[in-house]
This record gives C-alpha cells, structure tokens and sequence, in this order.
C-alpha cells in the first residue's frame, strides 16, 4: 500500500491530513493488541470531511497509516512538543486511553524507531515539503491546513469535554496573527459550535515546522471534536447528519484562508 495520497490542486492551500490513516503492515499488526488493531486513536473519516477543499482547488496529502506505525505529527528527534504535559511518541506505545499498543515484548527499540521513521515519516514530509515549495514558486506563498480530530472527551490529555473546534498557530510563530485572528473570529460566530485558538492544541510538528509567515507559509491546524461528525465508540460510524452541520463552518474558515492569502500577498 502507499504511503499516503497526493492531489495537486491549483490554488495555493495545501491540506495535510496526517492521522486519517489505519493500515498496519502484517508484520507490525501481528505484535499489537487486538484493541490497537482497531485503530481507535485514528482522526476516524477527516479525509472524508474535507472532501468539500478540493471544490476549492486545494492540494490534498491524506497518509494512509496508522499513526500506531508512526506518527507523522512528531518531531524526527521523538522531542516533546509539549513539554510537562502527557504526550504520545513518534511511534506510540500506548493507546490514548493508556492501554498497551504492542503484545509484551514486542514494543520497538531505538533502531527499530529510526527505521520506521526513515520508511514511514520521511517520505510523507519530503512530499510536504516539496509541494509547500512548488506552491509558494507557483503563488508566491503557500497556505497549509493540517486536518486532524480527536475525542470530545480524553482525560488523558484533557480536562473534561474538548471545544468542538481548536485552532492553533503554534502561538503565533506558524501563521499571520491577522489571519489567525480571522479565522477564530469565524469560528467563534459558528453557530452551535465552541472554538478556541491556541488553547490545549497549539499545533503539533507539521503545523510549527512548516509554518513560517517570514518566507509566506502560513500554517493552522484545527483539532476539531469528533462529536462534531461521527459517532466517537466503535464502529466510528461517520454521520452525515452532523458533518451536514460543521463542513459549512470548515468551508468558510479555508475559504476565509484563502482570500486573506490573496487581499494581502500573504504577508
């Protein structure tokens, strides 16, 4: 199987969509947990969600792995992205509710991680990396969404239920303040939805490694409550119902993007 799917659009946004993945090689699956086989922790139907960006002419990277194998959003070095709090690693020992990924002693070691890293990580960001720089010589800057969802409810990582949309710029250092500002402005005016900016999630590696407002690459991710779309318990079934409700509200926050990249350069 791939790696993950590339779809090059012609407007300067690119969609990253690093957690919708649950594939696991045979030879990965056969050492974890019959709970982690389940993919519980995967951003369930994202890439699904946002099917509406590519009426917008955004490009489109969507992995195809279970964060279990790797997780894209991590630094390469496995650093804290947010030191003192309760973070998973680059390739994850725990499930989000703390229950063990891998059967006993079948956890990776050292090498083992730097292997999956330089099979499964490199390559999704070299392709991100290299589609942000044909944007930004194509439009002079470079727009990138990172997609992902979790849980309304994760004690492990917070305190009782998650705001339905959580913007973040990495505090500032991934995106314009002005158009961060715009867009918690938008999210805020949703009607029947809660938002915060930089509040629990600020943004994980892709989001402040990529973003750079000082050579006009703007990045935001959004960490939006899954209650918002899809039923949070097994079978994850996706809800048309309520993605009818919030897909209007992730429309005009890209669309919002979009025309601030153009009225203003970006930057």
């Amino acid at each position: 199987m791939e790696l993950f799917e590339l779809s090059k659009g012609r407007s300067p946004l690119l969609v990253s969509v690093p957690h919708a993945g649950t594939h696991i090689p045979e030879p990965l699956s056969r050492r974890m947990t019959a709970t982690a086989l389940k993919s519980p922790d995967a951003d369930w139907h994202v890439d699904r969600l946002y099917n509406f960006a590519r009426d917008l002419d955004a490009s489109f990277i969507v992995a195809t792995h279970s964060r279990y194998v790797v997780d894209l959003n991590r630094p390469p070095d496995g650093s804290s992205l947010y030191p003192g709090q309760d973070v998973t690693e680059l390739c994850p020992l725990l499930q989000f509710d703390k229950s063990p990924i891998y059967l006993p002693g079948e956890t990776p070691d050292t090498v083992e991680t730097a292997a999956r890293r330089e099979t499964y990580w490199q390559p999704y960001h070299d392709s991100l990396s290299e589609t942000l720089a044909d944007i930004r010589a194509t439009h002079g800057y470079a727009l990138l969404w990172d997609a992902h969802s979790i849980r309304s409810v994760e004690p492990r990582f917070f305190d009782g239920r998650l705001p339905d949309i959580n913007l973040g710029s990495g505090d500032g250092t991934a995106c314009d303040d002005a158009l961060a500002a715009n867009l918690i402005a938008i999210a805020e005016q949703a009607d029947g939805y809660s938002a915060i900016l930089n509040g629990r999630f600020k943004g994980g590696h892709i989001t402040r490694h990529y973003g750079d407002p000082a050579i006009r690459i703007h990045a935001m991710q959004l960490e939006l409550s899954q209650i918002t779309y899809m039923e949070e318990q097994p079978p994850y079934r996706f809800r048309e119902d309520l993605a009818d409700g919030i897909r209007p509200v992730l429309t005009r926050l890209l669309e919002a993007m979009l025309r601030w990249g153009r009225d203003h350069g970006a930057g």
